[in-house]
């Protein structure tokens, strides 16, 4: 049976909100705790996460379109096909035109927890016009209650949070810092993150990168787009490096090894920052890879990235050289176990170093990695393919 998603109620004294986004493309699957639909009101931003496991069937309106509190913002199904009921129970309209009232109704959310503590909603008095999670939150502490049966423990309500003594104003997240806290939040709790620092001499991949321009009549330096091919290709040799913990973090049930490697490069246009993700990178020879990479940073810097080019990424890189970085620590990507940081050369010298998933892999795969990247393949000439050379 389908799932409703109901609209939000972000601040007190607001009765609707407006569609600010949509996260997710119909028919896609989603898990519980997915961000999904972004909603707002004139102070604030909310992200609607998907309540339970299941495939975004409709989502009840468009950008910028006002909301009800409480009126069906969207709807999950089983299958990514299946039918739904036939009208939105919006605020107290139902499906059949006549009159319904929700507002005594519990939260999905809040329905879950119920469940996990084996209660109804008749057992908990609401503070508001619907139960929510808090009201349960604050019954079930007040009596001592521990959940039911094996339910899984339901992580507790974020804090509330307080403005700094300082005056100030708050302003929304713009899209792209909502992307990247989405992403900080997947790094911080979801992963095993580790960083390992390798010292190196580029004279021979920036004499490589050199020939290999010259060779194929480049107008740009090819070099970080050369190492990011060696990276796919370490990958492809190494599939452990290609993966991801699944399907639950918490509760691991195994390695998640991807088919293909997915290469995502970081690109900053101005002041948003894009993953730009080139598609089965591992089975590309050296000068289409080049060629594409190439093609996706101009889309990048035109702020032109498709959904598409812009997600899925198994495996990661990023450069601070440009800016003379000598050392920086990048966050993994959601859902990748590795993302390798190049710096600026300074005096002949330079490191390379790489964040990673310390559930997957451990410091040596890393170091192993490292040390071959940090090797130049030997150059071919032009419309021969380039065997990556090194050893894991």
């Amino acid at each position: 049976m389908p799932t409703p998603v109901f609209t939000p109620r972000i601040n007190n004294n607001d009765d609707t909100v407006r569609l600010a986004a949509v996260l997710v493309e119909v028919g896609a699957a989603v898990r519980a705790g997915d961000p999904m639909i972004d909603v707002e009101t004139d102070k604030a931003t909310f992200t609607v996460e998907a309540p339970v496991d299941g495939f975004l069937l409709k989502v009840l309106g468009s950008v910028e379109d006002t909301l009800d509190v409480g009126s069906t913002l969207a709807w999950l199904g089983d299958t990514p096909d299946e039918p739904i009921p036939g009208a939105p129970i919006h605020g107290k309209t139902s499906a059949s035109g006549g009159d319904i009232d929700i507002s005594g109704e519990p939260t999905l959310k809040a329905l879950l927890l119920l469940k996990a503590y084996g209660l109804t909603s008749a057992d908990v008095p609401a503070t508001g016009s619907r139960l929510g999670v808090a009201d349960v939150e604050k019954w079930v502490a007040a009596k001592g209650l521990a959940k039911s049966g094996t339910t899984p423990a339901v992580p507790p309500a974020a804090s509330a949070w307080s403005a700094p003594d300082v005056p100030g104003i708050l302003i929304p997240f713009t899209p792209e810092q909502k992307g990247m806290a989405r992403t900080v939040a997947w790094h911080r709790d979801e992963a095993a993150a580790g960083y390992i620092e390798l010292a190196w001499d580029p004279a021979p991949w920036e004499a490589y990168a050199a020939d290999f321009q010259k060779a194929n009549g480049l107008m740009m330096n090819p070099l970080l787009s050369l190492l990011a091919w060696r990276l796919a290709a370490i990958a492809k040799e190494n599939p452990r490096l290609n993966a991801t913990v699944g399907p639950n973090p918490m509760a691991p049930k195994g390695v998640w090894q991807y088919d293909q490697v997915n290469l995502g490069f970081t690109v900053q246009a101005g002041t948003s920052l894009y993953v730009a993700v080139l598609r089965d990178a591992g089975s590309l020879a050296e000068a289409d890879f080049v060629r594409e990479l190439g093609a996706l940073q101009r889309a990048a810097m035109k702020h032109a990235l498709s959904p598409e080019q812009s997600s899925g990424a198994t495996i990661a890189f990023t450069s601070m050289a440009r800016w003379k970085v000598t050392r920086h620590i990048p966050i993994l990507p959601p859902n990748t176990g590795l993302i390798v940081a190049h710096t600026a050369t300074i005096n002949g010298s330079a490191t390379v170093g790489a964040s990673y998933d310390h559930r997957l892999l451990t410091g040596f795969d890393v170091v192993q990695a490292l040390q071959s990247l940090v090797q130049p393949p030997a150059l071919v000439p032009p419309g021969q393919p380039s065997e990556a050379k090194g050893t894991l």
